[in-house]
């Protein structure tokens, strides 16, 4: 295929990860060693910041900073939700991408996010080879939800799991410290795969982590859940709860439901750990703690795994490289290779596969009582957690990356 010269542009999008911005390390320090690429964009806020030519130069900025990304929490350029419309039916934003990259020359089109970040990229692509417009655009995956499509893993949910894990060890020693009963109910991102609640069950891998879990892809149950927590509390005085934010109820509906929707329809969570410590409370009169692990489960870079850091930098290295090649329309996935000895290689897994569709953590991984995960889980999640990742110390605290953000021009 033909050598395309012209800029290149990274933008982040959905909820950040502690290793994100790995992947735009990956990114920014391979592109900018490109002969064929001109120029190195980050683009502010994501597609809104692409649509609004708010976007910033990555050739000026210090190597040293770029290199500091891969331990900086969160999302170093801005992320977004914003939900691009059906270009059959409003092109309206799809036009004003297609003048921004001819204005700049960007051949290059690089995506960092989830399922619905997959299908902005991939309607971006189709809509440039409507229009007649060559570039070429990758899809950099990430998310601590680990449903996306393809994969063996995501991008992010080892470090979120290791935080997990380590974090539910811990509250298992607070929650021993006296001698009453005790009911700690956990509450862990994941709207409707389970993935990460399961995390929670390294912990008790380790014979310190939660009696139950519970996890979206089962229908919950009031009544069961109430009879699980009695059991257990009868028989030990303590009792740990592990449970997905967005659990439901059979016919649908999720057990802690705002109300409120995002741009893409997502039903906003959040507070599924005090219902159902209200339950518990009621139930058995006894100290009920709900704790909710929030953003800190998604942003805690000073112990993410370093297997993670090392996966997500390589998935921004090979999107480009893939690119530069000449592929277009793939996202980067992973692959386990047989054999005791954890391995991970990049694949390639088409951008209208991933966009949109999600991967459920399998029944056979939940017991037969749905209420915890079984040792495959565990045997699968094990390795992504591997290694020790921080950043550098300065004066006690962490040195994250300080970019100076200089606006692109033309």
């Amino acid at each position: 295929m033909s050598v395309l010269k012209g800029a290149a542009i990274f933008g982040q999008s959905g909820g950040p990860t502690s290793v994100i911005n790995a992947s735009a390390a990956g990114v920014f320090l391979t592109a900018l060693q490109q002969d064929c690429i001109t120029k190195v964009y980050g683009a502010a806020h994501g597609i809104k910041g692409i649509l609004e030519e708010q976007f910033y130069d990555m050739g000026m900025e210090d190597k040293y900073e770029l290199e500091l990304l891969k331990t900086t929490p969160s999302s170093a350029l801005g992320s977004v939700r914003y939900k691009l419309a059906d270009p059959d039916v409003d092109d309206t934003d799809f036009k004003r991408l297609l003048e921004v990259f001819k204005k700049y020359n960007i051949r290059y089109f690089f995506y960092n996010g989830g399922n619905d970040s997959m299908d902005t990229c991939n309607k971006v692509s189709k809509f440039m080879k409507q229009a007649g417009y060559e570039c070429r655009c990758m899809g950099v995956p990430k998310t601590i939800d680990n449903d996306l499509f393809g994969t063996d893993h995501s991008p992010g949910y080892g470090s979120a799991a290791k935080y997990v894990a380590t974090s539910t060890m811990e509250v298992f020693h607070d929650a021993r410290v006296y001698d009453t009963g005790m009911v700690a109910i956990l509450e862990v991102m994941g709207r409707n795969a389970g993935w990460l609640t399961a995390a929670t069950a390294l912990a008790a891998y380790k014979g310190q982590g939660p009696d139950l879990i519970y996890v979206p892809e089962l229908p919950f149950d009031d009544e069961k859940f109430l009879s699980d927590v009695k059991r257990v509390y009868e028989n030990n005085n303590k009792v740990i709860v592990a449970v997905s934010e967005g659990l439901r109820y059979a016919d649908g509906t999720y057990v802690a439901d705002s109300g409120v929707r995002d741009s893409f329809g997502h039903a906003q969570l959040g507070g599924v750990a005090y219902k159902l410590a209200d339950m518990a409370k009621n139930a058995l009169g006894t100290k009920v703690r709900a704790i909710e692990f929030s953003l800190l489960q998604r942003c805690a870079a000073h112990w993410a795994s370093k297997a993670d850091v090392e996966e997500a930098f390589m998935a921004g290295q090979t999107a480009v490289l893939k690119a530069v090649e000449g592929l277009t329309d793939y996202c980067i996935g992973f692959e386990r290779e047989a054999g005791e000895e954890y391995k991970c290689v990049p694949k390639l897994i088409k951008l209208s596969d991933i966009a949109n569709t999600e991967r459920k953590l399998p029944r056979e991984w939940i017991n037969e009582e749905g209420n915890f995960v079984t040792k495959e889980f565990v045997d699968y999640a094990l390795p992504l957690i591997q290694g020790e990742s921080s950043p550098p110390i300065e004066n006690g605290l962490p040195r994250f990356a300080k970019l100076k953000k200089v606006l692109a021009t033309k």
